[in-house]
Formats: structure tokens, C-alpha cells, sequence
């Protein structure tokens, strides 16, 4: 078949991955884009782009008949359809097929026979493959806990936890509900939910010539939100023996279903080592790098000579292990896993060796609300995990990541905790961990650099070996932190909420400060804004300068429940008057592609409602206000998600 121009039908990191690999091949490359991401860095990377009116997923990227008539207008002979979307849509893969373009993923039968996990689990027991006990309604099921979970799709989405019978039918309902928005498909079911197991999936590759392979393991164990978040190649819970029984029943999964081309089998493993099938999915996964890591294979590249009909190369059919290859998954969200939005003002990963980056972002990206949350893929190998580890940890600490916030410092601290470092891991390790704490001389540091950069840049730079004429102490306050600074003939005295820093400058300008600070030396580099950003080698700190006079009206009263980001209103139960429980959710916003609920923290009586469904609101925007039924002051603000509770495995 002929591959001379590919068409991603996806968006973001994996559409540059994709076009990274056409490059390399000499396959000239196509974009689709909504509105939303008209300025973003896979679109203008393109050798063509075609625009998809629109912003939410239903209007664009999951618009079949649009994708195809770009592929038409663009000249693109092949399509790549990423993950997500429509990666998993037999109807898709046919009309691509239909249209006399080449496919790039598996057959659609081999689709349908995976896509759904009802349907799959059935085939993988008829095979020998070790499941899970399942059921396809609330009334089936027996015993606690289970994991409601979507037919279709992956990602986590359209799955909850249920570990009581009180719980199951409003978690049952909103997977649907969830699923539906996702995937277009609101089946769902439930399966018999392990505690804590690792998730261990094999990847697989077969072509035209009756060859499939499997190329190692990759541990998924880290995850929140039932979504994946750190991953790792090999497995450091898998033995040799183990790993062969692993590949042969992926293998044999493959083959039941004719698979063709790259595809994952996921497998939970419980307490004893022994492993259960999960689901296929049937494309190429969000952690793929660590595999081609350890491999040395370019997935994607194996992807398209499959599709042209070549058979796998030696190296591929007798792939190699070699080393260790850990990957993070780079979200912008707050430390409750909620999704964030705004502007990259600053994105910068430091080249290190062994040290990848798929980013779908770069400086000046807008992360929006109608996508995942996903900023880029940091990836890291190493001659040993210690070493990947290190490598990965430390090119996440040194990243500087402005204007929005992330969870790089999870991350790091997930990746030097005991727990980590000791193997101790499984899927209910970030419900675990409890977060280091930087010491507050870090931020009180920063907080003084950012008022010496601030000063420079309103007076100029201050060169090395610098002298200024003596000159009155100067005071900004920063999040509430009082800085008083004096520059004089022998250098610049501080002193922060009234105790003396012993502080010499070495050179000083509003973008780079060279300090020595309680004896150390140290160079900071300093973004300034509404919001300062500092980094040094102590961290990062986001400060910003207190206002001497605060806008009237400006502060949120008590008991205003605010939206915990943008996002779309989905629900609203509240009505003026009514008296609720603490814990009763009163709206629920959708952004990101997830649900999220506000609750009442308090039993009370509903004073205001200024929402209504359907309507878009802000970061911070008040959506109702509860006062305490006993009459003294009104409740505090209060923000709960639903599905934060135990993870579970996922996809």
C-alpha cells in the first residue's frame, strides 16, 4: 500500500510524535485543527493543515466525514488516527479503507472483536486467558468492591469505584453519562475490582505475514483517577518467567483476533503474582516511548511498514531488552488532580542525556477546556532504573513550567519517594503518598529574589561588582511576606517579615539574579509578571506582589462555592431555599473530558444559585452560596470531586 502523505486525525503531542517519524521516512505530513487549537505547535509543524470548524471533540476531531474530506483536500494517501478519538472506531477504520486510503492501525474486525471489553473478555476466556468475573448490570453483580467501567474507549474515562450497594446506582449512572460524552458509546459494565494490584500490559506487533511478536512489558501501576501517570520498561515486578507467560497470552490474544500492527494487552496483576486480562486496545499507546526505548524500535515507523505490507524486520521479531526506561506524564492540574487551564508563559525541559520530551505544548500555548489535560510525555532511559530514574527526576526538577500549574512536583516527589526507589508500587500508591513539603526557606528566598529582580527592573541592571549610592529601605509584601531591602555602598541589606538575611548580591537584573544567600551561592533566573516565577537549584516558586489597595468587591464572600476551573455546566440540583446535607453535590461542571462535582460542606440552606446547565464559567467563578442552618456565619468555601477516591486500574 501507499504511504507518501499521512494524515493525523488527532491533535497535540501524538500528532507531532507522528509527524516526528514521517519526517524521518520522508512522508510529508497533514494536520486537522479546531478553532481552539489554530495556534498550536502541531498544526504549524504540518506540511498541510485543514481546519475543523468548531471546538468540542463531537464537532471536530470525531467528525469522520470531515477528516476524510481533509484527507481528500490535502492529498494524504494514509491516516493515523493517534490515541483517543477515534483510534478505536471500526466505522472509521472502514471509511478510511472505503475511501481508498491505507489505514494506519489494525484491521476493523480486529476493532470490533476489542472494542468491546464485554465482547473481548468473552473471546480472551473462550482462548485460556485468565479474567476477571464480570456483569453487565447492577442486579448481576455480587460482592464489594467493583469498578464500573465503559465498554468503549479507555483512557479512564466512564469508571468509578463502587464499594457499597449505596453507592452503585449513582455510580453506575454517571460512568454513562461519562462514557457517552467520551466515546459516543454510554455501555458499561462491572467487573470485580482488585485492590492495589499492578498493571502490567504486554505491546504486540503483528504484520500481513503471519508473524507477531511480543516486545516486553510495560508497568502502568502509577495512576490517578483511574488514568496512568508514570509508566516504566521493564517491569521490575516481572520475572522472567512471569514475562514469558505474559507474552505468550498476549500473543495468543493478538491471534485470536487476526490483529495486525501495534496493539497493547493489559493484564492486572493481584498480590500473588498471579495475572488477569483486562483489555486490548487496539493502537498505539500514550506510553509507548519507554518501550521504544528499551527496544530500540520506532513503533510508529513499525506501524506504517505493516501497513504497506512488509513483513517485520529481524530486529523487531527478535527484539532486544536493553536497559531501563521510565516515562511521567506532564498534566496541567492542581495538587487535587483537578484539570487547569491558561497560558504556557514559559516551557523549557533541559536536554539531558537520555532524556526525551514529547510535549504538545511549547512557550505561549494556550491549554484550554475542551481537551485532555496532557502538557507532554517526559521520558528517561538509563543502563539501570536507578539511573532512569535519576535522569527522569531531575530533568522534571529543572524544567521551568510557567503560567500554569502542573504536576511536575508530584512527579519528582513521586519518583524520590522510598516507595518508588524500593519497587513498592501499585495502583493506590498516589492515594498513599503523602507529598514532601518544601522547607519554607525556599519560598522565602525566591520571595526575596523576586523583589531584588523587581527593583532592578524598575532602576535597570545592577552589573557584577556593582556600587550604589546609599538610598532609603524599600518594602514589597508577596503573599503576605514583608521584604525590606536596602542597596548601599557595600551591598544590599535584607530582611523578611523583620529577621535579617544575610544576602550578597554577585549580579542582579530584572531577569537573573547571582546571590549568595546564608553562605551558599546560587543563580536564579526570574520571569517576572503578574505572577513572578523563580528557579533555582532549591525549586520553584510562584509569587506574586500583594496589592497596597485591594479592588472593592474583589474578596469572595463565605459560603460561595467557586468553580474549581472552567469548564461547562452539566447539573445543577440546588434550588434557593432547599436545605441540604453536607456532601450533597449541587452542580456538576464538565471540562477536560471529566466530571466534576462541587458539594456542600456543611448541611445548610442554598442562599444563591448563579448557574444554570449549559452555561460556561471561569476559574473561581461563584456558582452557589450556602449559609449554615444553625444561622451563625455562612459556610465555608468547600470544593469536592466525586471520583477521588481509591483509583482504580486504568487504560
Amino acid at each position: 500500500m501507499s504511504v507518501t502523505r499521512v494524515l493525523v486525525a488527532n491533535r497535540g503531542e501524538i500528532a507531532r510524535r507522528v509527524f516526528r517519524t514521517c519526517r524521518d521516512l520522508g512522508i510529508g505530513t497533514v494536520a486537522v485543527f479546531s478553532d481552539a487549537d489554530a495556534q498550536a505547535p502541531f498544526v504549524v509543524e504540518a506540511d498541510a493543515a485543514v481546519h475543523l470548524p468548531g471546538n468540542t471533540p463531537t464537532a471536530t476531531y470525531l467528525r469522520a466525514d470531515l477528516i476524510l474530506a481533509a484527507a481528500a483536500a490535502a492529498g494524504a494517501d494514509a491516516i493515523h488516527p493517534g490515541y483517543g478519538f477515534l483510534s478505536e472506531n471500526a466505522a472509521f477504520a472502514q471509511a478510511v479503507l472505503d475511501a481508498g486510503l491505507t489505514w494506519l492501525g489494525p484491521p476493523p474486525a480486529a476493532i470490533i472483536a476489542m472494542a468491546s471489553k464485554l465482547r473481548s473478555k468473552e473471546l480472551m476466556a473462550a482462548a485460556g486467558v485468565p479474567c476477571l468475573p464480570s456483569w453487565t448490570s447492577p442486579a448481576e453483580a455480587s460482592g464489594y468492591p467493583l469498578l464500573v467501567k465503559a465498554a468503549a474507549g479507555g483512557g479512564g474515562r466512564g469508571m468509578r469505584v463502587v464499594r457499597t450497594e449505596g453507592e452503585l446506582a449513582g455510580a453506575f449512572d454517571a460512568a454513562q453519562r461519562e462514557a457517552l460524552s467520551a466515546f459516543g458509546d454510554g455501555t458499561v459494565f462491572l467487573e470485580r475490582y482488585l485492590e492495589d494490584p499492578r498493571h502490567v500490559e504486554i505491546q504486540v506487533i503483528a504484520d500481513t505475514h503471519g508473524n507477531t511478536v511480543a516486545l516486553f512489558e510495560r508497568d502502568c501501576s502509577i495512576q490517578r483517577r483511574h488514568q496512568k501517570v508514570i509508566e516504566e520498561a521493564p517491569s521490575p515486578a516481572v520475572t522472567p518467567q512471569l514475562r514469558t507467560a505474559l507474552s505468550e497470552a498476549a500473543v495468543t490474544a493478538a491471534r485470536t483476533v487476526a490483529y495486525e500492527g501495534v496493539g497493547t494487552v493489559e493484564f492486572v496483576l493481584d498480590a500473588s503474582g498471579q495475572f488477569f486480562f483486562l483489555e486490548m486496545n487496539t493502537r498505539l499507546q500514550v506510553e509507548h516511548p519507554v518501550t521504544e526505548l528499551v527496544t530500540g524500535l520506532d513503533l510508529v515507523a513499525l506501524q506504517i511498514a505493516v501497513a504497506r505490507g512488509e513483513a517485520l524486520p529481524p530486529e523487531a521479531l527478535v527484539p532486544t531488552l536493553t536497559g531501563h526506561a521510565v516515562e511521567a506524564r506532564l498534566y496541567a492540574e492542581d495538587a487535587a488532580f483537578l484539570p487547569q487551564t491558561g497560558t504556557v508563559s514559559r516551557f523549557e525541559i533541559p536536554c539531558a542525556t537520555g532524556v526525551r520530551v514529547d510535549a504538545g505544548v511549547e512557550t505561549g500555548s494556550v491549554v484550554g477546556v475542551h481537551y485532555d489535560a496532557m502538557l507532554a510525555k517526559v521520558v528517561a532511559h538509563g543502563a539501570t532504573r536507578e539511573q532512569a530514574t535519576a535522569r527522569l527526576a531531575a530533568a522534571l526538577a529543572g524544567a521551568q513550567l510557567h503560567g500554569i500549574v502542573t504536576n511536575r512536583d508530584l512527579l519528582v516527589d513521586v519518583l524520590r519517594s522510598p516507595a518508588w526507589i524500593g519497587n513498592r508500587v501499585d495502583t493506590g500508591l498516589l492515594e498513599r503518598h503523602v507529598p514532601a513539603v518544601p522547607p519554607p526557606e525556599v519560598h522565602r528566598t525566591h520571595t526575596v529574589v523576586a523583589a531584588l529582580a523587581a527593583a532592578a527592573g524598575r532602576g535597570g541592571a545592577f552589573p557584577s561588582g556593582w556600587r550604589n549610592v546609599a538610598s532609603q529601605p524599600q518594602t514589597a509584601s508577596y503573599d503576605g511576606l514583608a521584604v525590606t531591602y536596602r542597596f548601599g555602598r557595600d551591598g544590599v541589606a535584607v530582611t523578611v517579615d523583620g529577621q535579617a538575611l544575610q544576602m550578597r548580591l554577585w549580579s542582579l537584573s530584572a531577569y537573573r539574579v547571582d546571590a549568595e544567600v546564608e553562605g551558599v551561592r546560587r543563580v536564579f533566573t526570574v520571569s517576572p509578571g503578574t505572577t513572578t516565577y523563580v528557579d533555582s537549584s532549591l525549586g520553584h516558586s510562584a509569587v506574586a506582589e500583594d496589592l497596597r489597595f485591594p479592588l472593592p468587591g474583589s474578596a469572595v464572600a463565605a459560603g460561595a462555592l467557586t468553580a474549581p476551573m472552567p469548564g461547562t455546566v452539566l447539573r445543577v440540583t440546588a434550588t434557593v431555599g432547599d436545605e441540604v446535607l453536607a456532601g450533597a453535590p449541587l452542580v456538576v461542571l464538565e471540562a477536560m473530558k471529566m466530571e466534576h462535582a462541587v458539594k456542600a460542606v456543611v448541611d445548610g440552606t442554598i442562599a444563591e444559585v448563579r448557574v444554570e446547565v449549559g452555561d460556561q464559567v471561569d476559574a473561581g467563578a461563584i456558582l452557589v452560596v450556602v449559609t449554615e442552618s444553625d444561622g451563625s456565619r455562612p459556610a465555608d468555601l468547600a470544593l469536592n470531586d466525586p471520583s477521588r477516591s481509591r483509583p482504580p486500574v486504568g487504560s
